[in-house]
C-alpha cells in the first residue's frame, strides 16, 4: 500500500510552497520567508525550488526585489505535475507486493486497492494550485 502514495519531505515542501505562491498577494516570495513559514531548511527549499524551476514550474527572479513565482497560471499547474517533477511518475500498482495485479485471485485487500490507487492519482490529476489556494485559510484571519 505504501507505493498507493509517496509524498517526500521534499515533495510536501513543492506541494506547500506553490500553494503559498498561488496564494500571496504580490504573487511572489523568497526561499527564505517560504522556509520560515514552513519551519524547513532554507538550503534543502532552495534545492526543491531549482527542481521547479528546472522543469518550468517557478521562476526565479534575482536580485534586491528577488524571489520565486509561478511560471504558469496556478489553474493550470496540478498536484500531478508538482508530484511527478519530484518523485517520478506516480505508478498505481495496487498490490502490497508491487505487482500490477495481485497474483492471487483471493487477494485479502483486493477490493480497496485499486480503487484507491485510481482516487489517489485522479485527484492528483485533477487538482490544481488554483482550486488549493481557493479552498486554503492560509493568510485568512480567524474569528
Amino acid at each position: 500500500m505504501a507505493d498507493i502514495i509517496k509524498i517526500s519531505d521534499a515533495t510536501a515542501l513543492a506541494l506547500h510552497s506553490m500553494v503559498h505562491l498561488a496564494i500571496e498577494p504580490e504573487g511572489q516570495s523568497t526561499t527564505a520567508e517560504i522556509a520560515e513559514l514552513f519551519d524547513a531548511s532554507r538550503h534543502h527549499l532552495a534545492k526543491v525550488h531549482q527542481r521547479l524551476t528546472k522543469a518550468g514550474l517557478i521562476k526565479s527572479h534575482r536580485g534586491p526585489a528577488g524571489g520565486v513565482s509561478l511560471a504558469k497560471e496556478p489553474a493550470a499547474i496540478t498536484l500531478l505535475q508538482v508530484y511527478e517533477v519530484m518523485e517520478g511518475s506516480m505508478l498505481c500498482k495496487p498490490c502490497l507486493f508491487g505487482k500490477n495485479e495481485c497474483p492471487r485471485s483471493d487477494c485479502v485487500l483486493g477490493v480497496l486497492l485499486p480503487g484507491l490507487a485510481r482516487q489517489v492519482r485522479d485527484y492528483f490529476e485533477q487538482t490544481t494550485l488554483a482550486q488549493l489556494a481557493q479552498e486554503s485559510n492560509w493568510g485568512k484571519e480567524t474569528k
